[in-house]
């Protein structure tokens, strides 16, 4: 069955070091990543973007990869050609606010400070100009977070782990998290599912590249799914989380070079 579809991670994914399109896992220049858009655009594979950043950033990057789709804010909203889909169930922006003033408003983020003090900050400065969800680096329990949030009423948010990031965080020994607070259980993995449905894609049609465990779940809804090796390098628990999903693969090359082994290697075996 030809390949009709990639849903890639951005930062850590298709993008090298300091999310750039032209530097590879190390810094070193690299055209990997453009040849990847190359290699798809060739073979009638649409590129669909999924990333925790805000909108403006992701459709910027989807403009500059000449796509018309993309996922952001870790999955609470889709935009295919033109038409914007929010996936955060009843909070939608209204007179009293976009989803992240309401979750300020009821002090959500400062109660989770509170739970993990020393150990939990904003991702500054990423946090700002968010509409749908929120944005913390640091190294919590997201099973104890999420816990945490249902015991204080607010069962209906979902704070989820976007993977180990390169920048620390003072105090900590630990390699850091980049975590998001969103609403009606918003996940990348749903919004794969939201576009495949859009476009009549197939599970056997679709392929999607990541390095955290948020990405991995959308092992669900597409045929395969690739982690750059970078990933479980810095992520043990993604590691763990690998074993046993018979669709997953983990490639040899880190970042950009992994998402064109991952491409370049689906193309060759679909001729």
């Amino acid at each position: 069955m030809a390949l009709r579809c990639l849903y890639t991670d951005l930062d850590g994914t298709l993008l090298g070091h300091h999310g750039s399109l032209f530097r590879d896992w190390e810094g070193e220049f690299s055209m990997r990543q453009a040849r990847t858009i190359e290699a798809c655009h060739r073979a009638g594979v649409e590129v669909v973007i999924m990333s925790g950043r805000r909108e403006a950033q992701v459709m910027a990057d989807a403009r500059l990869l000449g796509q018309t789709s993309y996922i952001y804010e870790a999955g609470c909203g889709v935009f295919i050609d033109g038409e914007r889909t929010l996936l955060t169930g009843d909070w939608v922006p209204d007179d009293d606010g976009t989803p992240a003033e309401k979750m300020l408003a009821a002090g959500i983020p400062d109660m989770l400070f509170e739970r993990f003090p020393e150990r939990l900050e904003w991702h500054h400065p990423w946090h700002h100009d968010r509409h749908l969800s929120h944005l913390f680096r640091g190294k919590v329990d997201v099973a104890q977070a999420n816990e945490f949030l249902v015991e204080a009423g607010h069962e209906d948010l979902r704070f989820l782990d976007n993977g180990a990031i390169t920048r620390p965080v003072e105090g900590l020994d630990e390699v850091a998290h980049a975590y998001h607070l969103v609403p009606g259980g918003a996940s990348k993995a749903k919004a794969v599912g939201f576009h495949m449905r859009a476009r009549g894609y197939a599970p056997d049609e679709c392929i999607a590249v990541g390095d955290s465990l948020e990405d991995l779940d959308a092992c669900e809804y597409v045929g395969r799914f690739f982690v750059v090796a970078n990933g479980p390098e810095r992520d043990p628990a993604l590691r763990e989380a690998i074993a046993g999903r018979r669709n997953v693969t983990v490639t040899e090359g880190r970042s950009g070079d992994g998402v064109y082994e991952a491409v370049v290697g689906t193309l060759a075996e679909r001729r």
